[in-house]
């Protein structure tokens, strides 16, 4: 197996962290009879050799070498050692290092025919993958898979055959009609349910014209019937869990990881096919295993984030787990919902009886770091539901005050009023030169900014003038603190204005000049006095210039002096300096044929920009036309505009969402 191993110079190779001359006692392990150090070796070929899925020189030259012991019927654990053969040889590039793991892996491939008849069912399991992606010959590939589906008698490597066959069809179409018919024949009785589902999964995604016509009760059926023979030690709500490092980094693994990757293939296969995918979702989170509608709640959040749909019953139903006794359920509904915001509304009955019913779960404690909201009072105050204010009050009135409790705030809105008061006092009442005082003070401040609590302007105040230089995250806090006084001051300019002046001139001639500008701005609206700084914060390399810009951009045509500055900027090479160059110049100028085409660009270049450019349009008012096209096609989409095939990015995905298709609507109305 290691013939030559100590002929390769591997101190002259490298990996993620360096010299790869510690590769050879990681292979060496791999072989061992320790499953410990097996373990162990193969993290450490993940860790190092293949860091997050990345080729070194190093992963080069060890894959002649694993290629060798998945060969050895000797080697323990070859089927993990299969998995990273797969994964280095199928590395995300066409070109370079990755390309030529390619070939190294696919010369070997014949290794992976005999693996196929291997008598360690794990081992068997991982075959058909590697078959199909590294053998070259797609007639004796298919004929390999019709062969072990004939004599396989193991239903989760059936399961990996009927993946392979899948995975076949996309790769080979031009030889896809045989393996179609493999899909549909299994697809049926007499095969297993597990195995049934897989085929129908593979289906819905190759050839959906295959699919039977009552799909989802088939389906359900099926899931029913696969449960049923779950064995007992598998029932009950445990839910997802990490094993060893290994299984850690390639996947993070539920109970009965096979249910759940079963149903998130025929959901994925079924794209954007919502009506069927709801009802499909409904009936799982109606099952009567505990397992499969967690299973049903923690696949559920990729569906919320990918697409746009009433999804108000699948939502109330996860709320329904709440209150069932499960603690593993509870927290997988919790953690869906929290993620939800105002869609989360269908299930706030729910949460706020966990709310009253369990005060324990208030506030998340961590052994690192401040504590944070617990996930059912975060998920009902993100909802919107006035129910949450007694219970943030009770929090706030607590030793320490969680450090996302001012966002979370700001989604209650008016209801969070009753909460002014004591957010005042707990911001007078954080100590200036304390190292914690960023982690203390900005949450309250986002708290009183998004209520709009001019009365807090004092405290706000202290906190500007106060904290000792040399405090940690001192500038962190000043800025947080001056953003504040900028939404105070957009809310009631007149009740702000007088004590704030002052202090926001005098920040004009320090770093944060910018932040201070834009308060100054929305407290006086004074043009004369901020715009000498926003013009020269303008110039190529300075830090602030799209900051700057979009504060300009409020100026409106008060800041035409400005003008020639942006025009220079809207052909910067960073998209978004770009993209706030162009809102700025339409604004101050009326320019559309030079704005619109960049805004244009940029919509389609990053989805992120879309949220500011459509704020543009809606202060444009009817000269942002040339652009409504661009808003028609957002609304009409179904597709969420941040989500990627699979599910979206992250937590927040659905309020951005929903944020900028209500913006597009309102736009879109004259409103």
């Amino acid at each position: 197996m290691f013939t030559g191993i100590d002929e390769v110079d591997w101190a002259s190779l490298r990996h993620a962290y360096g010299s790869a001359e510690d590769v050879p006692a990681l292979l060496r392990g791999l072989a061992s009879t320790d499953r410990v150090e097996r373990e162990t070796a193969l993290d450490g070929m993940y860790g190092a050799v293949h860091h997050q899925g990345d080729v070194y020189d190093s992963t080069l030259a060890c894959v002649p070498f694993l290629l060798a012991l998945v060969a050895s019927r000797e080697v323990a654990d070859r089927a993990g050692i299969v998995e990273l053969l797969v994964s280095i040889g199928t590395a995300d590039a066409e070109a370079g290092l990755s390309a030529r793991a390619g070939v190294g892996v696919r010369a070997g491939a014949e290794v992976f025919v005999r693996l196929a008849g291997d008598a360690d069912p794990s081992v068997r399991r991982t075959a058909p993958a590697a078959l199909v992606r590294f053998l070259d010959e797609p007639v004796r590939v298919l004929g390999l898979l019709r062969e072990r589906c004939e004599v396989e008698r193991d239903d989760r490597v059936l399961l990996a055959l009927t993946e392979g066959l899948g995975l076949f069809v996309r790769r080979h179409p031009a030889h896809a009609a045989e393996a179609l018919e493999l899909l549909t024949a299994q697809s049926s009785a007499p095969y297993a349910p597990g195995p049934r589902l897989a085929a129908l999964g593979q289906l819905a995604a190759c050839a959906p014209d295959r699919l039977p016509p009552d799909l989802v009760p088939v389906a359900l059926g099926l899931l029913g019937e696969r449960s049923a023979r779950r064995p007992a030690g598998r029932t009950g709500a445990d839910c997802p869990h990490s094993d060893g490092l290994a299984s850690r980094l390639r996947r993070l693994r539920p109970s009965d990881e096979e249910g759940s990757q079963l149903l998130r293939t025929l959901h994925r296969g079924l794209g954007d096919r919502l009506d069927e995918r709801k009802a499909l979702l409904q009936g799982q989170l109606t099952c009567p295993d505990v397992v499969d509608r967690c299973n049903a709640v923690w696949m559920s959040a990729g569906l919320f984030r990918e697409w746009r749909a009433d999804w108000s019953e699948p939502v109330a139903l996860i709320g329904a787990q709440l209150g069932l006794g499960e603690g593993r359920l509870r927290d997988a509904a919790v953690s869906v919902l929290e993620d939800l915001f105002t869609l989360a509304a269908p299930a706030a009955d729910d949460l706020a009886a966990l709310v009253t019913s369990r005060p324990d779960l208030r506030v998340r404690r961590w052994e690192r770091g401040a504590p944070t909201l617990g996930g059912p009072l975060k998920a009902l105050a993100r909802s919107g539901d006035r129910r949450a204010v007694p219970a943030l009050s009770e929090v706030l009135d607590g030793p320490v005050v969680p450090d996302d409790l001012g966002q979370v705030i700001g989604h209650l809105g008016p209801a969070a009023a009753p909460l002014a008061p004591v957010l005042r006092r707990r911001l007078g009442e954080t100590t200036l030169d304390s190292p914690g005082v960023f982690e203390r003070a900005v949450p309250l401040l986002s708290a009183v900014a998004a209520l709009g609590d001019a009365e807090a302007v004092p405290e706000v105040l202290r906190l500007v003038r106060g904290v000792p230089v040399g405090v940690r995250l001192r500038d962190a806090v000043v800025e947080s603190a001056v953003r504040a006084l900028d939404t105070l001051g957009s809310v009631g300019a007149n009740a702000v204005a007088p004590e704030v002046v002052p202090v926001l001139r005098e920040l004009l001639g320090t770093e944060h000049a910018t932040v201070a500008a834009g308060a100054l701005w929305s407290v006086e609206a004074d043009a004369s006095a901020v715009l000498p700084v926003l013009t020269a914060e303008l110039a190529e390399g300075r830090p602030r210039r799209r900051a700057a810009a979009e504060v300009l951009a409020r100026l409106g045509p008060e800041a035409a002096s400005a003008s020639a500055g942006l025009r220079r900027m809207v052909r910067a090479d960073d998209l978004w300096e770009r993209v706030s160059a162009a809102c700025a110049l339409w604004r101050i100028t009326g320019d559309a044929d030079l704005a619109a085409p960049v805004l244009r660009a940029a919509w389609s270049e990053n989805p992120y920009t879309r949220r500011t450019i459509t704020t543009c349009l809606a202060a444009l008012g009817p000269a942002g036309t040339p652009l409504h096209d661009l808003l028609r096609t957002e609304v009409a989409a179904r597709r969420r505009h941040l989500a990627v095939p699979g599910g979206g990015r992250g937590s927040q995905d659905v309020l951005e969402d929903e944020r900028l298709v209500g913006a597009c609507g309102e736009v879109l109305a004259g409103r």
